[in-house]
Order: C-alpha cells, then sequence, then structure tokens
C-alpha cells in the first residue's frame, strides 16, 4: 500500500510550526531557528554545534549600521559566548535599549562560501515573516537526525509566486447593516495561508467595471475603533458606498498591519510612540514599507468572473497590483474618511512616504 504523498505545503506548514513554537530544524545541513522564539536551551544546543550567525534584514541591518553583503539580508557573526538576550535584542528594537550591545559587530561577506548559507538564510527570515516572527533568524551548519528535516528548495517552491492559487470553499448570504443585499464567499491560499473574505453587494454584472474595494484586516481599527487609523471608517464607508451604487465587491484581506501581522503592529505601534513614523518602525523591525501581496485579491476577483474594476483607495500601488495581474481599471474612487487628531501624523506619512492620494 502506497502511502500519502506529503506536499511543499505541508512541508511549509510544518516548518512555520516549528519556527514559532521556538524549535531548531535543520534545512539541508544547517541548523535553523527564529531568533525572536528560540528558548534559552535550545539556543545553547544550536552554540555547541557550531558557530551561530544571527541573519537579518538589510533593513534592520542599516538600522544598526551593518553591512547586509548578502544584499537583502546580512548575516552578523556572534561572540562564542553570545547571550540569548543580546541576540534578541540585535533583532528586536524593543529590546535594544535595555540590554548593552557591545561592537563593533561583524558581517560575513557572500563569497565566503559557496552560497548555501546566504540562501539559507535568505529563505530563514522569509519563513519567520511567514509565522509571523520577526524577520531575525539563527543559523548554524550542523545536523542531527533527532531535529525535523527539510530541504530548502521544496519550501522556497512552496512559496513561489508562480504555485499560488486560491480556492473558494463556502459562501451564504449574510445580510450587513450597511449592505443588506450581501453574499459572503470564503476563499483558502494554496500555501496554506489565512483564509480571505469576499462580500458581494447586490448581483454585479461581469461585463463591466465592478466597484471594488480591497480592504485589508485591521484588527484594532475595524473591530475596535481605534483612532490611529482611519481603517474602520473606510470600511463602513466602503460598504455604505458600494450599498448605495447598487452592487459591488468588497475584499476583505487576511494581511494585518500591512503584511507583518498582528504582532508586529503592535511592535510598530510602540516606536510610533517613540517618535518613529509607520514606515521608519516597519524598517526598525526589519521589514519593508508595506509587506502585502495583492495577487491574492485579484485572484479572489477573478474566480468571482470579473475582470474589470473600479477601485475604492486612496494607495496608487492598488491600481498598479490589479493592472499587474490583468485587469482593466476603468477608474478610482477616492474613500478620505476618518481623519482624526490621533492619526493626523500617520494620514501625513502615508501621502508623504507612500504616495497615497489623501
Amino acid at each position: 500500500m502506497s502511502g500519502f504523498e506529503v506536499t511543499p505545503t505541508d512541508h511549509l506548514e510544518r516548518a512555520v510550526g516549528e519556527l514559532r513554537r521556538g524549535a531548531v530544524m535543520a534545512v539541508g545541513g544547517i541548523l535553523v531557528a527564529s531568533a525572536e522564539a528560540v528558548t534559552p536551551e535550545r539556543f545553547a544546543q544550536m552554540q555547541a554545534t557550531g558557530p551561530v550567525r544571527l541573519v537579518l534584514t538589510d533593513r534592520r541591518a542599516g538600522v544598526l549600521k551593518l553591512r547586509a553583503y548578502d544584499g537583502d539580508v546580512a548575516r552578523v557573526v556572534l561572540p562564542d559566548d553570545a547571550r540569548l538576550s543580546l541576540v534578541q535584542a540585535l533583532a528586536d528594537p524593543s529590546q535594544d535599549m535595555t540590554v548593552p550591545m557591545k561592537g563593533p559587530f561583524e558581517t560575513e561577506r557572500a563569497d565566503e562560501d559557496a552560497g548555501g548559507d546566504a540562501a539559507t538564510a535568505r529563505l530563514a527570515t522569509a519563513l519567520c515573516k511567514r509565522a509571523g516572527l520577526l524577520p531575525s533568524a539563527l543559523i548554524c551548519t550542523g545536523a542531527s537526525p533527532a531535529l525535523q528535516q527539510f530541504e530548502g528548495a521544496v519550501l522556497a517552491a512552496a512559496m513561489a509566486a508562480e504555485a499560488f492559487s486560491v480556492k473558494r470553499f463556502a459562501d451564504a448570504q449574510v445580510p450587513l447593516a450597511l449592505a443588506s443585499d450581501a453574499r459572503l464567499y470564503g476563499f483558502r491560499p494554496s500555501d496554506g495561508g489565512p483564509d480571505h473574505f469576499a462580500i458581494v453587494v447586490g448581483d454585479p454584472s461581469r461585463g463591466e467595471p465592478v466597484l471594488v474595494r480591497a480592504h485589508s484586516e485591521c484588527f484594532t481599527g475595524d473591530l475596535l475603533g481605534s483612532l490611529k487609523c482611519d481603517c474602520g471608517p473606510q470600511l463602513r464607508t466602503a460598504l455604505a458606498q458600494i450599498a448605495a451604487n447598487g452592487s459591488g465587491v468588497l475584499l476583505y484581506l487576511a494581511q494585518e498591519g500591512r503584511g507583518i501581522g498582528m504582532a508586529n503592529k503592535l511592535r510598530a505601534y510602540s516606536l510610533q510612540d517613540e517618535g518613529f513614523d509607520t514606515v521608519d518602525a516597519n524598517h526598525r523591525l526589519g521589514f519593508e514599507d508595506d509587506e502585502r501581496d495583492f495577487r491574492v485579491a485579484a485572484l479572489m476577483l477573478q474566480s468571482l468572473g470579473f475582470s474589470a474594476v473600479r477601485v475604492m483607495t486612496n494607495n496608487p500601488r492598488k491600481l498598479a497590483a490589479f493592472e499587474r495581474h490583468g485587469f482593466e481599471v476603468a477608474g478610482r474612487e477616492p474613500i478620505a474618511v476618518g481623519q482624526t487628531v490621533q492619526n493626523a501624523a500617520y494620514l501625513a506619512t502615508k501621502a508623504r512616504r507612500s504616495g497615497h492620494l489623501l
């Protein structure tokens, strides 16, 4: 009797789970762990195996004035007696004012090995992002049959853009206070990521541009009514305007905090309290300005039968994303609502540094 096939997505989900629970795993002949989540005992075991390197994104390395010789990541040479508290201070800006960081620290050049460590380092930070953790990892050359074993090429294949798809798994009529004729559709991505949802109001024609809002989830703004952003008012205004239009689609995307996740969004908020704007806060954490991927929005609309859109947005990048994925963009509907005293600086940063049309 043949066994069950283990897919690249299965491997990816297992690898993400290992990182989140603080375990060490083997990718090829290299040990990998999350710098944020690894336990002190497992960190000590890595140190006993061989020299440990801390992998940071170029954004975080730049904050620490470290050279990223591998391009988008830097491999930091750690002292043999490095404590985990030092590692986490290098990775997490919320720790770096409480732990002395004696330097200067060195970073390895890409040409010091055949490239295997650099490729695994890059993959490790991508896996940490996917796990909702800080994009910082620990790597160490070594192997152990007791650890979960993964092939880097298999994990990379599971995250490749060309392999990505979505599947509609359920739908139901859900009357809403702002749009009584609404139907909710659920979509599940092929890479094992979180589910996304589409609210279809009325019966939009598939033969003409549909009014659409691609809205990234915001727990604090949408649900709690936070005054630090304009997300909640945008969500409710978009639904009301779609209903007034007679039909349209609101895509509710599981991309909290511009794609960095709720835990890291809280970290970014803390940095904003210290005076950093939203872009610089993301960079200090090691992330890009915006980590979202709007291909899922395009695939959801395609599954629903649409090919042309009128987009409710202030963000030109969303228009470009729809065009990049083959949609005819027939126009933009501005949605400038929700300005408060508390979010004035946030909105100004959106306009000044992210090109939003406010």
